[in-house]
């Protein structure tokens, strides 16, 4: 037998055999955050902190600088909580530099990616809360479409909306009553929202806004929501007021 058929013949035998041994499969998957804090300080590596130093200046000018500051502690949950609420109305407040003029605002509690502690607010902090390239857009939804998406909102058991929406959900996560600005939906009317790029394309559960019209929707750099979000912080600061989102009973279980 030739050397090159006997390897080709061996590697034959071997895959014949693997073939016929155990089969594996996932069984569970299982994740968890991992929590990088000062405790990773206490042991220096010297040949890291070498190879770090070129870029730590440039990343520290990015990051440190204050944007403004908190007046308290703001995190993100559901139903509702301060800081989905502080995002929502940052949204309805960036409506104006868009001409636009929404009637509420929608942003997902997964989009939310870490709190803003009481105190000096930094951009790095900012971009640890939004760090994707989420973008801010307005689109325009019938009353119809808006109660179902505010009846996908309750199936989720809550997602961030601005002042003027009050939803209430039962323990099952079914919508028993919306209202905008007072009023009860009119399915018949409609009405501008304002959210992010991801959202506006129905994920996270929220399908209705696949269906809305008049999208707009800028991809300029600085209509990043990371941005739109330290531009609020630095006019609240500029104006001397502290930011501080609350809860208020946008989302209640009954």
């Amino acid at each position: 037998m030739k050397k090159g058929t006997a390897i080709i013949s061996l590697l034959m035998t071997m895959l014949t055999l693997c073939g016929c041994g155990a089969r594996y499969a996932v069984t569970g998957i299982e994740r968890s955050r991992i929590l990088i804090d000062k405790r990773y300080d206490a042991a220096h590596d010297a040949e890291l902190q070498a190879f770090m130093a070129p870029y730590k200046h440039r990343v520290d000018s990015l990051v440190a600088p204050v944007v403004g500051q908190a007046g308290c502690y703001m995190a993100a949950g559901r139903p509702e909580s301060a800081l989905s609420n502080l995002l929502t109305d940052i949204l309805v407040w960036a409506a104006q530099r868009f001409n636009e003029h929404p009637q509420f605002a929608v942003y997902n509690i997964g989009g939310m990616r870490a709190a803003i502690a009481d105190g000096d607010v930094t951009q790095g902090d900012i971009i640890n809360v939004a760090p994707f390239d989420n973008k801010v857009c307005f689109v325009t939804l019938t009353g119809e479409q808006t109660l179902r998406l505010f009846q996908q909102i309750a199936k989720r058991g809550g997602e961030g909306v601005s002042h003027s929406v009050r939803l209430v959900i039962d323990k099952n996560r079914k919508l028993l009553k919306a209202t905008i600005d007072g009023k009860d939906i009119d399915p018949n009317a409609q009405y501008r929202v304002a959210t992010i790029d991801y959202v506006v394309q129905g994920n996270d559960g929220m399908t209705a806004f696949k269906e809305g019209t008049n999208l707009v929707s800028p991809q300029e750099e600085q209509n990043n929501m990371r941005y739109v979000i330290m531009d609020y912080f630095r006019e609240q600061h500029k104006a001397g007021k502290t930011v501080c989102g609350k809860r208020e009973g946008r989302i209640t279980i009954e």
